[in-house]
């Protein structure tokens, strides 16, 4: 089934709440080998001016991701993850974010196209906080690879 280009130009409905946590930063920064001392300890991120622990930049694909299962579940999307491969990822942080962070992410399908037989999807997630406050803006290319 190919991609419904139909799809393109939809937002889906805000995902979340994310509840940031010292654990998670913690663990996150452990995953991918960070051993900045913001990334763990209070004092070393006050000390750079942040309220709390930071999260590494690439922390918000974490978040971005559980957004994006709303297009790849939604069955008019015709995206057959076991068909997905990843494209491209990247990050305009309007913030940094910390340990204590309620966020909420908004999905938006910027493109869904066939090109070579192959399923193009470019997704945007808006990260915003509790105030509805801009934090980061995670955009994404999926190729759906085609049956031939």
């Amino acid at each position: 089934m190919p991609v419904n280009p139909d799809l393109a130009g939809r937002a889906y409905p805000p995902a979340g709440p994310f509840e940031v946590t010292r654990d998670q930063l913690a663990a996150f920064a452990d995953a991918i080998g960070a051993t900045g001392a913001a990334y763990r300890d209070p004092a070393a991120a006050r000390a750079l001016g942040h309220p709390d622990v930071v999260a590494p930049p690439t922390f918000a694909v974490r978040l971005a991701q559980q957004c994006e299962a709303q297009l790849i579940q939604d069955p008019e999307a015709g995206i057959d993850f076991s068909r997905v491969v990843h494209g491209q990822e990247g990050f305009v942080h309007h913030r940094p974010i910390v340990a204590g962070d309620v966020l909420t992410g908004t999905l938006h399908v910027d493109t869904m196209r066939e090109a070579g037989g192959h399923g193009m999807v470019a997704t945007r997630v808006e990260l915003a906080d509790a105030d509805g406050g801009p934090v980061t803006t995670v955009t994404s290319t999926i190729v759906v690879r085609g049956e031939g």
